[in-house]
């Protein structure tokens, strides 16, 4: 078995899981938030660097490495992580949230789907079995079934018929999947915001019994209360056993949501794209350090982290960076976000032994400016 997970314990006042998830490269504890490797790189980040804040899981994409470099090449490297230098554990997604999101020419059949590269128009296929073809060749410790992601908005009848296919494709990915003793392979739940779809979705993968299973199709415009809605109606359906990933998602407040409500794994690119804008996470809310007002503030980005940026530089000195185009200062407010929500995840897990969930979601709330009916970044 390529991983296995141990439950510790449930939060007495929250029901949240704290948990230990064993894989090929690692040991990874629950809940836990994977930083975005898209192109086999956290952007400006060195593996040395997310070591440093403890990062033990990072997530790379199947489709853009499908496309540059290549997943053959990759292979001949000796894998992802020999490619990278990255020893811990590795997810993979399956590419198909980039097929329906990046391709604007794209043909869905029940084989896969034919698309146009984003980067030179080139004509490509991906299907299930292509999607654990380039997955293997990748060698993650974690990869993902190819599933169809409807768009927002999608009615109940689209929504219903885009799971079906998923589900169908779903079992081609089971039988092509050969590593199964070095790569566990997780299912995608589907259905829109619709609660029956979502119970059909569940019911229907969870009966071929995959290592681990995901949540897809969320966070993709919807209210937060719309998305955590989805959430109660769903995690219940998957085994208290096995792994439950929440796909594309990294705001403080829905991290904290999405624990309380189960989940063990999370992923987004929010941390490292919103840190290129200059806007940073920090303990009481959101800080945009590109904003004039901080260009004579001589405070760290938030004197209560101990990350290497808010131990060494100002507002001042990354806004300046940041203003003259300078890759240091993108740097720098990336390492924090990505500490931030690395540390909000330890105190997470922390909150879980310690049976007060709910009381610490509470607190940061307070303090991030955030209440229980506007929720948001």
């Amino acid at each position: 078995m390529a991983i296995k997970y141990e439950l510790i314990k449930q939060c007495k006042q929250s029901g949240a899981r704290l948990g230990r998830l064993h894989t090929p490269h690692g040991v990874i504890e629950t809940p836990a938030f994977m930083p975005v490797g898209t192109q086999a790189t956290v952007k400006t980040m060195s593996p040395e660097e997310l070591k440093s804040m403890d990062a033990q899981i990072i997530l790379s994409n199947t489709y853009h490495l499908f496309l540059r470099p290549g997943h053959k090449l990759v292979e001949r490297a000796g894998g992802l992580h020999k490619f990278m230098n990255w020893d811990r554990p590795i997810l993979t997604d399956s590419g198909g949230f980039q097929v329906f999101s990046l391709s604007e020419m794209r043909k869905i059949s029940e084989d896969g789907v034919e698309f146009r590269s984003h980067l030179n128009g080139d004509k490509l296929f991906l299907s299930p079995e292509k999607a654990m073809e380039i997955q293997h060749s990748l060698g993650s410790d974690i990869i993902m079934a190819f599933d169809e992601c409807p768009p927002p908005g999608a009615d109940h009848a689209y929504a219903k018929q885009s799971l079906e296919r998923t589900t169908r494709w779903a079992e081609r990915c089971l039988i092509a999947h050969q590593r199964t003793k070095e790569q566990a392979l997780f299912g995608i739940v589907q259905g829109g915001m619709f609660a029956d779809l979502r119970k059909q979705s569940a019911h229907e993968l969870t009966s071929m019994d995959f290592p681990g299973y995901a949540i897809g199709g969320l966070s993709v415009g919807e209210p937060k209360p719309v998305m955590y809605d989805m959430l109660e109606q769903t995690v219940p359906l998957l085994p208290k056993g096995k792994p439950r990933y929440l796909m594309g998602v990294g705001s403080p407040d829905a991290l904290l949501e999405g624990s309380i409500r189960g989940i063990d794994m999370f992923d987004c690119v929010l941390p490292t794209r919103i840190a290129r804008n200059g806007t940073t996470m920090t303990s009481e809310g959101r800080l945009v350090v590109r904003n004039a007002k901080y260009a004579e503030d001589f405070a760290p980005l938030d004197p209560a982290c101990s990350c290497y940026t808010c131990t060494h530089y100002s507002r001042a000195y990354i806004r300046h960076l940041i203003k003259a185009d300078e890759s240091f200062g993108i740097r720098l407010t990336t390492i924090h976000n990505l500490h931030f929500l690395l540390q909000l995840m330890r105190d997470v897990r922390q909150a879980i032994a310690d049976d007060c969930l709910l009381d610490f979601r509470d607190a940061f709330f307070l303090k991030y400016g955030l209440d229980h009916n506007e929720k948001g970044f």
